[in-house]
C-alpha cells in the first residue's frame, strides 16, 4: 500500500498549486482522507480532510476559503487545490488515509501516509 503525493514546488505569494495524492495497492474509496503539513521546526498539523463520499470536508482555520480538498474515488486520487498562497503555507505536505470513513483532525486516526511534497511560497 502506497500513497504518492506530488505537485509541490516553489510559488510566489498569491499563487496557486494543486497537490495530488495517488493511492496504490488497495482502494481507499471507503476511507476518510486528509492532508497535513509540517513546517521547519514545527509539528505536523492538520490542513484538510474529506469523508469517503467526498460530500463532507473540513479545514483548519488558516486555510479556509483558500484551499479545497477533493477526491476522485474512481481514480483513487485525492487533491488539495491551494490558492492565494502565503509564505506561512511553506511546509512539507503529507496526504494520509484513515482506517475509518469520516473526517478526522488528529493524525492518530490515519494509518497510511505519503512521503510528502514540499511547498515553498516566496514573499
Amino acid at each position: 500500500v502506497q500513497l504518492q503525493a506530488s505537485g509541490g514546488g516553489l510559488v510566489q505569494a498569491g499563487g496557486s498549486l494543486r497537490l495530488s495524492c495517488v493511492a496504490s495497492g488497495r482502494t481507499f474509496s471507503n476511507n476518510g482522507m486528509g492532508w497535513f503539513r509540517q513546517a521547519p521546526g514545527k509539528e505536523r498539523e492538520f490542513v484538510a480532510a474529506i469523508k469517503w463520499s467526498g460530500v463532507n470536508t473540513n479545514y483548519t482555520d488558516s486555510v479556509k476559503g483558500r484551499f479545497t480538498i477533493s477526491r476522485d474515488n474512481a481514480k483513487n486520487v485525492v487533491y488539495l487545490q491551494m490558492n492565494s498562497l502565503k509564505p506561512e503555507d511553506t511546509a512539507v505536505y503529507y496526504c494520509a488515509a484513515s482506517r475509518y470513513s469520516g473526517i478526522y483532525y488528529s493524525n492518530a486516526y490515519y494509518v497510511y501516509w505519503g512521503q510528502g511534497t514540499l511547498v515553498t511560497v516566496s514573499s
